[in-house]
């Protein structure tokens, strides 16, 4: 009797783990996606379940897609690629231009490769400052260099220096802008705040 008990655990125990397994582990992710609005929101989400996902969250203003899967299903590879086939940007996939292009008006955000842009713009101009005799010395602000004791001079990246303004645009007409909060002049719906790149001389 008690063999038969020892048999029964064994076997209990092997269909247990089996079962774990065929289940798949389930994993919760956070993903970067581009958009604007509540119908992109409704378009990742979905194709992100689409795509194998248990659950999927999208922010709008964090640009965040919470997700959860089982890795046995699918994987955040392939989450992102079906996202970016629906046309939309992820931190891993860009969408294609074509299908970027079929988006409805409101849903069509500044693309990934902007926000690149604005990325380095910004970390160009925090070491304004450099040494004409030792270019790696760099500053935020005017000093001597920590080499030589040379006054440290304008770089020629800040002589170039690249502006971020607060623009705001209708998510509807997107030739409604302003440079203020405020509604659109032609359907009444809130400006939504939109950065753009402005360069000028000094």
């Amino acid at each position: 009797m008690k063999t038969l008990n020892i048999y029964a655990a064994l076997l209990f125990s092997i269909f247990a783990i089996n079962f774990s397994f065929a289940q798949g582990t389930t994993k919760k992710e956070t993903i970067k996606v581009w958009g604007n609005c509540g119908m992109c929101k409704t378009t990742i989400e979905k194709a992100a379940k689409k795509a194998g996902a248990a659950s999927a969250n999208w922010n709008e203003d964090s640009k965040e897609l919470k997700v959860s899967y089982a890795v046995n299903k699918t994987s955040s590879q392939k989450l992102q690629e079906a996202i970016a086939k629906a046309g939309y940007d992820t931190q891993d996939f860009t969408a294609d231009n074509n299908a970027y292009n079929k988006l409805h008006a409101c849903c069509k955000y500044d693309r990934k490769a902007a926000d690149a842009s604005l990325q380095v713009a910004i970390t160009d101009t925090v070491k304004a400052y450099s040494c004409s005799m030792h270019p790696n010395v760099t500053s935020d602000k005017a000093g001597k260099c920590s080499q030589c004791g040379m006054d440290l001079t304008k770089s020629k990246k800040e002589q170039m220096k690249m502006e971020v303004m607060k623009m705001y645009c209708c998510p509807m007409h997107a030739d409604v802008t302003s440079d203020k909060a405020g509604k659109c002049t032609k359907c009444g719906m809130d400006l939504k705040e939109k950065k753009e790149i402005h360069k000028h001389k000094d």
